[in-house]
């Protein structure tokens, strides 16, 4: 199963994961109250998932921080407040919470994962890709370690070594429509347009929805001159997803390749 909150996905693109909301066999075995507790702690676990899949953060963190005040030692509750705080920009604070987990549990991939997200945001791009090769290491078949070591790697502006690993990524998993869009900005930002370009497309047509894919189409048109086709494609984008207008939020939070933003900037600058 692949995990983006997107680092920051596209939410900021979120790829941190997220634990099963059921008491985890770590938190199972902390209990020694009766079951009437367990149901107690297992419904803070879900109200939290509810609150995040509502994007209300806060709340989550709130929750969790419940659970944590309960039981201490459970290494689930600890990564999804980090989670929940990454969602909102509590870079610091997410990192300890990470840090709390991988201790309590240093053989799951989860934290580390997370925790290279939030090292991601930080622009720490070195310790972000030690964090996901510890995640390869215990599961070399985890694709969003690949996609997300390659952003890291693109944080660096190592393109040959982010384009391998957004290719393993989407071999390991072929519907992670991420690692597809992020291949295919890496393969611009390398100079291999056309692929590029016919890989956006086809991004397009299989989801009509994905804003991202819609304003890096909108960048390649306007640049190749196919103005008409370039300004409906942005028709689509800003009634789906409004930041893409905000130039420094592409480049700092989406942190699109250096020459697709440059793209876009000059379709928002001319338009």
């Amino acid at each position: 199963m692949i995990r983006h909150i997107l680092s920051l996905l596209c939410n900021v693109l979120l790829m941190g994961s997220l634990w099963l909301g059921t008491l985890s066999p770590v938190l199972a075995e902390t209990v020694s109250e009766p079951s009437a507790l367990m149901q107690q702690v297992d419904t803070l676990f879900e109200q939290a998932f509810i609150a995040t899949n509502h994007a209300d953060f806060a709340t989550a963190e709130q929750l969790w921080t419940q659970v944590i005040d309960r039981f201490p030692e459970n290494a689930a509750a600890w990564s999804n407040r980090g989670n929940s705080r990454v969602s909102q920009h509590k870079l610091e604070a997410a990192i300890a919470d990470f840090d709390q987990a991988i201790k309590l549990a240093p053989n799951a991939p989860d934290p580390y994962l997370n925790r290279g997200t939030a090292l991601e945001g930080l622009g720490r791009w070195e310790a972000a890709i030690a964090d996901y090769n510890q995640v390869l290491q215990l599961d070399p078949q985890d694709a969003a370690a690949f996609n997300n070591r390659g952003n890291a790697e693109a944080g660096l502006g190592q393109w040959q070594q982010a384009i391998a690993d957004f290719q393993q990524a989407i071999a390991l998993a072929p519907d992670f429509a991420f690692a597809q869009a992020n291949y295919a900005l890496a393969l611009y930002q390398d100079g291999q347009l056309e692929e590029s370009l016919r890989l956006i497309r086809n991004l397009v047509r299989k989801y009509p929805k994905f804003a991202d894919m819609r304003a890096a189409l909108t960048a390649v048109l306007w640049t190749q001159g196919q103005v008409g086709e370039a300004e409906s494609q942005w028709v689509s984008v800003v009634g789906l997803d409004q930041r893409y207008k905000d130039i420094r939020w592409v480049a700092e939070v989406r942190r699109w390749p250096p020459a697709m933003v440059a793209s876009l900037d000059k379709f928002l600058k001319l338009k």
